[in-house]
């Protein structure tokens, strides 16, 4: 989850990101919702490392990288133990047991960069980062088989300064499965009819109009969008040769940096582009 500035203004502003390396157990033991084809570990590999490497090399963040754990085979997909908004960090207890050692980590990383830490104690409480939806306004939240309403009445607490409003999500991992942020005020949605429903409780839930960038593909919807002060706007997407048909949709984006970026064998275990990186907009001094 980005934690992506304080307010509407500072929408996207971003200055460091934290990764984790890929585990070699990812390719037979990661989690995914269906069977399908084995993860090819060093293609997965060479994709991570690109990916890395935009937001390091091309964009300029600081990129704090945590060591793989061969014990925690999904540790690679950070968003989900951690929300970060402005200078306060929500560390969640992720829905999938086997994954709340992951948790650790991140608590360390967070604290060398002087943030806020709230942890989620609460053993009735669930929270993955990829069912949460920050719109420079407010969050949405997407109850689902790894998020339930009690981890979004804590993230609720945790950040009183915003809104914060439940999505039912039925048909996906999360609710970032199939939408994001593609720009200020600009919502990513995916065409199916439960993204589509799900974009239609959000626009009835909030009191704000937002503009929508309809792609005909779930997954490539889940897009990383950032305000570098040097670049203006950056997108992440996913790249032609994957979803052609929604690749096109972002090239009408004319006032965005767009930088396509394959994500084909991470895909194979239900992760997204947003999955990999918590982004972080540290505006005091360390």
């Amino acid at each position: 989850m980005a934690g992506l500035g304080g307010g509407p203004a500072a929408f996207g502003r971003c200055t460091h990101a934290v990764v984790r390396a890929l585990p070699e157990s990812l390719c037979r033991q990661a989690l995914r919702s269906a069977p399908g084809p084995e993860v090819d570990f060093a293609r997965a590999e060479r994709e991570y490392q690109l990916y890395v490497g935009v937001l390091r090399g091309k964009l300029g963040l600081q990129v704090l990288e945590l060591p793989a754990d061969e014990s925690l085979p999904d540790c690679v997909f950070v968003e989900d133990v951690a929300v970060v908004c402005e200078e306060t960090a929500l560390l969640t207890r992720p829905g999938a047991p086997s994954r709340r050692k992951e948790v650790e980590a991140m608590k360390r990383v967070l604290g060398s960069l002087n943030l806020n830490i709230v942890e989620m104690v609460d053993e009735n409480a669930t929270l993955d980062g990829g069912d949460v939806l920050f719109t420079g306004r407010e969050f949405f939240v997407g109850l689902s088989r790894r998020t339930n309403q009690r981890g979004a009445e804590i993230l609720a607490d945790t950040f009183k300064d915003y809104a914060v409003s439940t999505v039912p999500v039925h048909d996906s991992l999360h609710l970032k499965s199939f939408c994001s942020m593609a720009g200020p005020n600009l919502i990513a949605i995916g065409s199916s009819e439960a993204a589509q429903k799900a974009l239609k409780t959000m626009q009835q839930m909030s009191d704000h109009r937002y503009d929508k960038l309809t792609v005909p593909d779930d997954a490539a919807a889940n897009c990383i969008y950032l305000n570098i002060p040097s670049k203006g706007h950056v997108l992440l997407h996913r790249a032609p040769e994957e979803y052609p048909e929604s690749a096109k949709v972002f090239e009408k984006l004319k006032d965005h940096m767009l930088i396509p970026i394959a994500n084909t064998e991470l895909e194979k275990v239900d992760g997204s582009l947003t999955c990999c990186s918590v982004l972080i907009n540290k505006t005091s001094e360390l």
